[in-house]
């Protein structure tokens, strides 16, 4: 009869086979997308509904994946390294599926929920889409688009397919502390359970404090049997209290492998730290467990060939001095603001924008059925706001019409230059929400989007066929960024690139690696660890008795820190910083690159080496605090140019034309960390004049603004906290700006409800974070300190 299934057959172990049909109709969906046209008559939506079906390589992903765990059981972890682009989303939901109903031999199920999670601060919409529309049953699966508290829930009543950002993990405490409150009774029992967790683009972030707070929670209950057990055994250590003691075996447990976790890992440019900690073998006896290449996604024509069309162009320019003296300058960061002067200057932008839109309108805006669209990559938020300007005035300047452009970036942008001017991404594409652009730029009439560290990786947009790249790149984010290009659409026989910022050879060796298969160097010496911890402490700016002088308070409660807590804490490192600045400025360089290093090279280690040392885990605990506390190299004061220095010529020349064939040569392998940190350099200071014309011989580096950004209500709720108030009353401002870093967690989960997408910035976005936090500090604590004058 028509759909019906037809029988398993059993096999001896137990397991269900099924024939070809079966397997096709459990993964084959139906999709819906759905797109806005421009009519006479206004926009019209338009609904395509497409029936999706599996690849060879997503078919054979899932079976070798879903036969490995059901043979091997959870504690495992797999890298799928397919090529973006591949239908990674699609993979991922069949993989879901199928695992939250996996069974072993014994019926017994393998895992008792599956886990997705992203690393992106909002929930990626099409990967929650695809997975949901499989089952639309209630409590089979769970989009987690709310707050911690849904997380919270979900965990604790074991939906089988729970959805979730993985920021939200490090506020489960919270969530279930508030939940108590109210009243619901809500507690997630680990005891026993088993968890797959599916991670959408495994990088550094899914093995860093926010993973090792996935970890913790997910076997919670493993990990408390395994301290107690632990502690029990332990001879007396009069160093450290027991409480203390217990609550540093915990941070060192949640960050090693959990054996009730299996991982499986997508990505298509796994980092170093991927291929080590993702280490399940495949066919070649090492990570990845299964492998689609960006070589076999091209040849098969399942991905376009984004390197087959590619153009460079130089800028050649000239600067001259304006000034009578010649000043001393440090040459790295006289370069910088050299070449930020010359990106911002409106001569080079409105060359390149004069390039970019007469190439458009030439070669790009009538293929595809004149649907055709393309994104401009920009090296910061200001030079985002001056290109959507220049494009705009040209495109009215000429007359031209059919070429509307829209703007992404972060927060507000002020242009030094306009005195008084104010930009955000909603001003500038008139009142359009943030969240309305993907779908919005779907639409016929928007050709071209301009962007700045945004919609650079995950953003799925097939007709999408030229970039036009103002921005240096480099290893796995060019890849990410050149690989928005390489969607398949009906009508799209090839893709352009014009690269003003590149040369062909840093592209090919950002590419190489992840062509076919990606090499790794050496892994780290543990050995090194210990080396680099002995080299520490040699310099006698830090003894234990300050580690565990430290430590005892660390290892306290975390959330229950307390003014008194943070002062004592703050004591400690104070006295080290001290001894630091009394250093000449080569041995604090020298000593910031080891801490750094430490610090690194420990994190990595700690997730593969079940380390028993509670020396090095006090030490880690001490250095990532400390190295927040010193002062920043060279005080921290960016060089600024003035008026010293003015554009005296520019041409704009077309370089190559062609492709970049990937065929030939050897790929760089990954490295990893190995270097312990041997020391900085003191930045040598060079005349301006010499400066300047190094950088007319060769231009090309990146200088990228800090985002800032001022939260009136976050403020508010801190003047109210007493701890706070008492804190910045008792302390000098660097005191208290280290104290408030800490609380900052608190005080945005106080306002995450309905602030969700701020929330994840400031959790995410390390220059979103620093930014405002440095704001803040100085803005609570001179309110607080003027308010105690007043009485």
């Amino acid at each position: 009869m028509p759909g019906r299934r037809s029988p398993p057959v059993r096999r001896r172990d137990g397991a269900a086979t099924h024939s070809l049909i079966d397997i096709l109709q459990r993964f084959m969906h139906l999709e819906v997308k759905e797109r806005q046209v421009k009519t006479d008559k206004g926009v019209r939506t338009i609904r395509k509904e497409t029936m999706v079906f599996p690849r060879y390589h997503q078919l054979d992903a899932v079976r070798k994946l879903v036969t490995h765990a059901r043979e091997n059981g959870a504690g495992r972890n797999y890298l799928i390294q397919h090529s973006a682009g591949s239908g990674k989303s699609n993979s991922i939901a069949w993989l879901a599926h199928r695992l939250a109903s996996l069974h072993d031999t014994n019926d017994e199920k393998v895992f008792h929920s599956v886990v997705v999670v992203t690393d992106r601060r909002v929930l990626d919409q099409q990967l929650q889409n695809t997975i949901y529309q499989f089952e639309h049953k209630t409590g089979v699966v769970e989009k987690i688009d709310e707050d911690t508290q849904q997380l919270v829930r979900a965990l604790s009543q074991g939906t089988p397919i729970v959805i979730t950002t993985i920021q939200k993990f490090p506020f489960i405490s919270q969530a279930l502390s508030t939940l108590e409150n109210k009243g619901a009774g809500v507690k997630i029992d680990t005891a026993g359970k088993r968890f797959a967790v599916i991670v959408d683009e495994a990088h550094s972030s899914q093995s860093g404090e926010t993973a090792t707070a996935l970890k913790g929670m997910l076997n919670k209950d493993g990990i408390e049997a395994a301290i107690a057990a632990q502690m029990s055994d332990e001879e007396e250590d009069d160093d450290l209290s027991d409480d203390a003691k217990a609550a540093m075996l915990r941070d060192a447990l949640k960050r090693a492998r959990q054996p009730n976790l299996s991982f499986f890992a997508f990505t298509a440019t796994p980092k170093f730290k991927t291929k080590v900690l993702f280490d399940e073998s495949g066919p070649s006896g090492t990570s990845p467990f299964h492998e689609y290449t960006m070589r076999q996604a091209i040849e098969e024509g399942f991905i376009m060939d984004v390197l087959l069309n590619y153009t460079t162009y130089k800028r050649f320019f000239g600067l001259i001095k304006q000034v009578e003296n010649d000043p001393e300058v440090p040459r790295k960061k006289a370069a910088k603001a050299l070449t930020r002067y010359l990106e911002l200057h409106p001569v080079n932008i409105e060359q390149v924008v004069s390039v970019i839109v007469e190439h458009f309108r030439l070669y790009v805006m009538h293929e595809l059925g004149g649907r055709a669209k393309a994104m401009v990559v920009t090296g910061s938020r200001l030079a985002a706001v001056r290109y959507k300007l220049a494009f705009d005035r040209y495109i009215k300047k000429n007359g031209y019409t059919g070429i509307r452009s829209l703007v992404a970036f972060s927060g507000t942008v002020e242009d030094p230059e306009a005195p008084g001017s104010s930009y955000t991404e909603v001003s500038m594409n008139d009142g359009l929400a943030e969240s309305e652009l993907p779908e919005t730029f779907e639409r016929d009439d928007y050709r071209v989007l301009l962007v700045a560290e945004k919609y650079q990786t995950g953003f799925d947009q097939p007709l999408l066929q030229t970039m036009y790249v103002v921005k240096r790149l480099a290893g796995v984010q060019a890849v990410q960024t050149l690989s928005r290009l390489n969607r398949m659409a009906p009508g799209k026989a090839r893709t352009f690139v014009l690269d003003f910022a590149n040369e062909e050879d840093d592209i090919y060796k950002a590419f190489k690696p992840y062509y076919e298969m990606t090499p790794i160097g050496d892994n780290a010496d543990p050995h090194r660890l210990s080396e680099l911890a002995h080299r520490l402490s040699e310099w006698a700016i830090f003894a234990p008795d300050d580690v565990n002088a430290f430590a005892e308070v660390w290892y306290r409660g975390k959330r229950d820190h307390s003014a008194t807590d943070h002062r004592l804490m703050n004591a400690v490192l104070d006295a080290v910083v001290q001894r630091f600045n009394e250093r000449e400025e080569q041995d604090q360089h020298e000593f910031r690159s080891q801490l750094t290093a430490f610090r690194n090279l420990y994190a990595f280690l700690s997730q593969i080496i079940p380390y028993q040392d509670s020396e090095l885990e006090k030490l880690y605990a001490f250095v990532r605090n400390l190295i927040s506390k010193l002062p920043p190299p060279g005080e921290g004061q960016a060089f600024a140019l003035d008026d010293e220095v003015a554009l005296r010529f520019f041409r704009l020349q077309q370089m190559t034309e062609g492709s970049i064939d990937l065929d030939y040569g050897e790929a760089v392998p990954l490295k990893g960390p190995t270097d312990v940190g041997t020391g900085g350099f003191r930045e040598e200071a060079v005349s301006l004049s010499s400066l300047v014309s190094q950088l007319n011989e060769r231009f090309g580096t990146n200088f990228t603004e800090a985002d800032q950004f001022f939260f009136d209500q976050i403020r508010a709720s801190a003047e109210e906290d007493d701890k706070i108030v008492e804190a910045a009353k008792a302390n000098n401002l660097a005191n208290f700006s280290s104290y408030l870093e800490r609380m900052l967690d608190e005080l945005f989960i106080d306002r995450m409800e309905g602030n969700e997408e701020i929330f994840s910035r400031v959790m995410t976005d390390k220059e979103f974070r620093s930014a405002a936090h440095e704001h803040l500090a100085l803005e609570i604590f001179q309110r607080i300190r003027d308010a105690q004058s007043r009485k």
